[in-house]
């Protein structure tokens, strides 16, 4: 899915929680947003495994939740949130494609790393690719809720994100084209660099287009 896909999905629970306490609302709409980005600053360092961690972000967005539940503060909302954020994306990748560079084709096996079962989780590909059109639709109804419970600034960057989840949509099967073709003619030396899972494999070259 796409990262703007889990900070949507993260501010409709923000929603829930500014409407039972909404001194908070702001905290936890800028928690959701961090909390739902988060997991994606692993892109160019082992994705989906160096900040991936489905389990053990639930555990402690559990524990979190109560704390703050006894004694609410900006500071442990928002912790809860942030975490409650980043366990909502790291589960979510399990519904969503492999980890490759057209996961359209649906030849990896490798969703999310689980350090608490010390093995990658498959995909269910219920949204096929980050990108998909059922992406972008989910992402727009997630979207929602935010859009008119949060105004100012936090309603501004929902629909800033609409717009770039639009736009990437549009653009996502061309850009692993422009890709693949990229790293086609790039050095040896060059790719030892760039993060395996966007790299074809020699197989992958010799497939057509799509």
């Amino acid at each position: 899915m796409m990262a703007t896909t889990h900070v949507f999905a993260a501010l409709a629970v923000a929603v829930v929680v500014a409407a039972v306490a909404p001194q908070f609302a702001g905290v936890v709409a800028a928690a959701a947003i961090l909390g739902g980005l988060f997991p994606d600053f692993d892109l160019v360092a082992g994705h989906r495994r160096t900040l991936h961690f489905p389990v053990y972000y639930a555990v402690f967005a559990v524990l979190a939740g109560l704390v703050a539940a006894i004694v609410p503060t900006d500071v442990t909302v928002g912790l809860a949130a942030f975490l409650l954020a980043a366990a909502l994306h790291s589960g979510a990748d399990l519904l969503g494609g492999g980890l490759e560079l057209k996961p359209w084709r649906a030849t990896s096996d490798r969703a999310v790393y689980s350090h608490y079962h010390g093995r990658w989780l498959a995909p269910r590909r219920w949204v096929r690719y980050d990108g998909a059109p059922e992406d972008l639709a989910l992402a727009a109804v997630l979207a929602l809720p935010a859009l008119f419970v949060f105004d100012g600034r936090v309603r501004s960057v929902v629909i800033v994100m609409l717009v770039v989840s639009i736009g990437y949509t549009v653009v996502r099967k061309r850009l692993a084209n422009a890709g693949e073709w990229l790293f086609g003619r790039v050095p040896a030396s060059v790719l030892s660099v760039v993060p395996q899972r966007v790299v074809p494999v020699e197989d992958d070259r010799e497939r057509t287009a799509e």
